[in-house]
């Protein structure tokens, strides 16, 4: 498992040896979800953080008339619920599902801050990468917040779009989000989305299949 998390970020520029000896350190344990398999629950507690080992996780919010929003996805390597596990008897106000089969290493967050009595210095390096991860997703629901913003469904798409240009350096991408849960992130009626996708093929502004799309006019991109 040591060769698995050197390759995560939380454990960035610590080794599979002093992994290793953190993970005697830290109080862990691995679990395996099926797909659809609910991880936490809103209004859950917990004091372990979650890291993906294989598979994909959803992380969601549904009010009380059932409407899913996706707060964003967990790829292998990436972590979940740090900010929960951190601060202590806080209830989740979101959902964090397994989208496939996804196997899970938790580990206590209480015991990357206290005094490591065997005096692990990467301890520091530990707490370091947490506090790197956490500024990541600050900046990822910022950019959801960018991508709700528009009034428009057409708006939300096409800000979502540049992003994806931006990242991909590329006018050709693949996203990460299948039709409802795109529709699900950009807080949108899923039907709505789609006769707008149609009508945005239809008029060359993109094409597309399944989650693959191609930027055919950029304009509308450039002025969003």
């Amino acid at each position: 498992m040591e060769e698995i998390l050197s390759k995560t970020k939380i454990f960035n520029n610590i080794n599979k040896t002093e992994i290793k000896l953190l993970l005697q350190c830290i109080n862990n344990y691995q679990k395996k979800y099926k797909k659809g398999e609910y991880i936490l629950k809103e209004g859950d507690t917990t004091d372990y953080l979650g890291i993906v080992l294989t598979g994909k996780v959803i992380i969601e919010r549904t009010d009380l008339w059932g409407n899913n929003t996706i707060l964003g996805a967990i790829f292998p390597g990436e972590v979940f619920g740090e900010t929960y596990a951190y601060l202590e008897n806080e209830a989740l106000m979101i959902n964090v599902l397994a989208n496939e089969d996804t196997e899970v290493l938790f580990l206590n967050i209480k015991d990357f801050i206290k005094t490591c009595p065997k005096a692990c210095n990467f301890h520091t390096q530990l707490i370091s990468n947490l506090v790197t991860i956490a500024s990541i997703k600050n900046l990822n629901l910022s950019r959801k917040i960018l991508h709700t913003g528009p009034k428009t469904i057409r708006g939300r798409l096409l800000s979502y779009f540049s992003e994806c240009v931006k990242k991909s350096k590329s006018l050709s991408f693949s996203i990460i989000y299948n039709r409802q849960q795109l529709a699900d992130y950009l807080s949108v009626d899923r039907s709505a989305m789609s006769n707008e996708l149609s009508k945005m093929k239809n008029e060359g502004i993109i094409e597309f299949k399944k989650n693959h799309f191609t930027i055919i006019q950029n304009e509308e991109l450039d002025a969003n």
